[in-house]
């Protein structure tokens, strides 16, 4: 059986690392895997990320429409086929970072429901790490950063990624600020519990 797994997180948790290396495991397994990414690389997601960095500027509702639009196209040319070809699929990021990111400043039921159509992952793993911990990080290794990327926003999103893990079945939290490593460990023992 085919997994789709999402790996959640506040920018600079390490989602992208955890993703590559879970994606490695399961081919070291034997296993085909596909990892991927929200927002994409096509031709929406080039919408998404040109407002993200601040070459252009919509309402946030025009920005979570957009994201639910890219989130479409992403299930239909490569999550769905490749789930049905018995591929493993990792997203790094998906419909839940729109919920909790969008929450700060819309409504919580509009949000679920202009993503209430797509396929809820098998697993999602939100990799907690505080928020200002991930500001430092992101700090550090950025010379400019998006728009989501302050302290505070980041705080109220936490708060709302906590609240979806309390509400969804199969949504874990893994502690992200311990090594690389462990988190791994935790990440794939969550995978093989549900593999069995």
């Amino acid at each position: 059986m085919s997994l789709f797994v999402a790996i959640e997180g506040l920018d600079g948790s390490g989602q992208s690392t955890q993703t590559r290396l879970l994606r490695k495991w399961f081919l070291s397994m034997g296993e085909k895997c596909l990892a991927t990414k929200e927002p994409t690389s096509g031709l929406i997601g080039g919408l998404i990320r040109a407002q993200l960095t601040g070459e252009w500027k919509s309402n946030p509702e025009a920005l979570q429409l957009l994201f639910a639009a890219d989130r479409a196209v992403h299930l239909d040319k490569d999550v769905l086929p490749a789930l049905d070809s018995g591929i493993h699929v990792i997203t790094d990021r998906y419909l839940f970072s729109s919920i909790a990111y969008g929450m700060v400043n819309l409504d919580e039921k509009w949000l679920k429901q202009i993503n209430s159509q797509f396929r809820i992952p098998d697993i999602t793993i939100y990799l907690k790490v505080s928020p200002e911990e991930c500001f430092g990080r992101l700090k550090r290794g950025r010379s400019r950063l998006e728009l989501f990327e302050r302290e505070d926003y980041l705080k109220r999103v936490h708060e709302n990624f906590m609240m979806l893990s309390r509400e969804y079945k199969n949504f874990f939290i893994v502690d992200g600020e311990k090594s690389i490593n462990e988190v791994h460990e935790n990440i794939i023992n969550l995978v093989k519990k549900l593999m069995e």
